[in-house]
């Protein structure tokens, strides 16, 4: 594992993270990087100790999920399609993950779209969601900054309206999935026959919507993947090849999870009524460890395209930081503990000496 750089010291050495040297397209960078590239994600991925800091992500993700479903299906039964989205949600899922994952998130989420919700409560529960859900996009940054080889700089009063933000882009994009999912059908439909197509933009329709289902999901990581660290990174793109590659990881190890449980597992045996948890609590393990991995694919990406450029990128990825404050407020402090630690021990512990 690379040690982390301070903010502060990255500030004086990263170059402009849109430098001109640094080939633009993926198509630019030679085979040799894109060697070096692979093999460094791969290292780095067990150096930054990545199936610790998923653990981690998937217990904020615990506590965030069921507040974020709340912001999701309060949203979506403005529009009165909560129970509807809900329903074809879960039936998606099925396809994913196991029966025992369905059964234990199907029960409190039907009883959140049961629940009637409006005016100051409505809004109150909303901004209260969404304030909870944001701690796993923070626990998620500070993963990021390990990845990215820095300490966090931003100060609390940017950090959390910073995090608030993102996880808001989330929910606003997966409603829109939510709804396409449910609204989509009826005005493919009308369209359809209003323009004398009929059927057959209907039969199109659910052909596409996948496809612009699929990119949203790749929008959300790629938002989470650019925002939350504590680096500027170069222009902001709604895909990126390591959101993408997050989620072909993702889907092929959820499909293969939920084949293992289907069929050579027992973990019901083993934990009783709790095997449906173990098993949820494995998913979203896994879900972290694919993110975690496109992460680092994207953050050694970069360093391939800034070392064929000539910057010394081979011991730190030289994106500057987003801000220094909060790392220049620790290290003033650590040279308070330091002082006075040497203090302590030049007196013995006596002041008088």
């Amino acid at each position: 594992m690379t040690v982390a750089q301070t903010s502060t010291e990255r500030d004086r050495t990263a170059p402009d993270p849109n430098d001109t040297r640094k080939p633009d397209d993926p198509t630019d960078v030679t085979k040799r990087s894109w060697g070096y590239v692979l093999k460094k994600t791969l290292r780095e991925f067990g150096a930054d100790q990545c199936t610790d800091i998923a653990a981690g992500l998937t217990y904020y993700a615990v506590l965030a999920l069921f507040p974020g479903l709340l912001a999701i299906v309060s949203i979506l039964g403005l529009f009165g399609q909560a129970e509807t989205t809900t329903d074809t949600v879960l039936e998606i899922a099925g396809g994913f993950v196991s029966a025992d994952v369905l059964d234990t998130i199907r029960g409190p989420l039907q009883e959140l779209t049961s629940t009637p919700a409006a005016g100051l409560a409505f809004v109150t529960g909303v901004l209260g969601a969404l304030w909870s859900a944001s701690g796993y996009v923070g626990a998620f940054g500070r993963g990021m900054n390990r990845v990215y080889e820095i300490d966090e700089g931003r100060p609390i009063w940017k950090l959390r309206p910073t995090m608030l933000g993102v996880t808001l882009v989330t929910v606003v994009l997966l409603v829109i999935a939510g709804l396409i999912l449910v609204l989509s059908g009826p005005i493919a439909q009308t369209i359809g026959d209003a323009i004398g197509l009929g059927d057959v933009a209907l039969t199109i329709w659910s052909i596409v919507k996948w496809p612009v289902l699929i990119a949203i999901m790749i929008m959300i990581v790629a938002v989470l993947y650019h925002w939350s660290p504590n680096v500027r990174q170069p222009k902001f793109r709604w895909t990126s090849l390591g959101s993408i590659l997050a989620l072909v990881v993702w889907a092929l190890a959820s499909v293969g999870f939920a084949f293992y449980v289907a069929n050579f597992s027992n973990y019901n045996k083993t934990y009783g009524a709790l095997g449906g948890v173990i098993v949820f609590l494995l998913w979203l393990w896994i879900t972290n460890l694919a993110l975690l991995f496109g992460a680092e694919f994207d953050a050694e990406l970069e360093r391939g395209r800034q070392l064929q450029a000539g910057i010394k990128a081979e011991e730190h990825i030289q994106l500057p930081p987003r801000d220094t404050r909060q790392s220049k407020k620790k290290a003033k402090k650590h040279a308070e503990d330091i002082a006075d630690g040497r203090e302590l021990r030049e007196t013995a512990g006596h002041p008088d000496r």
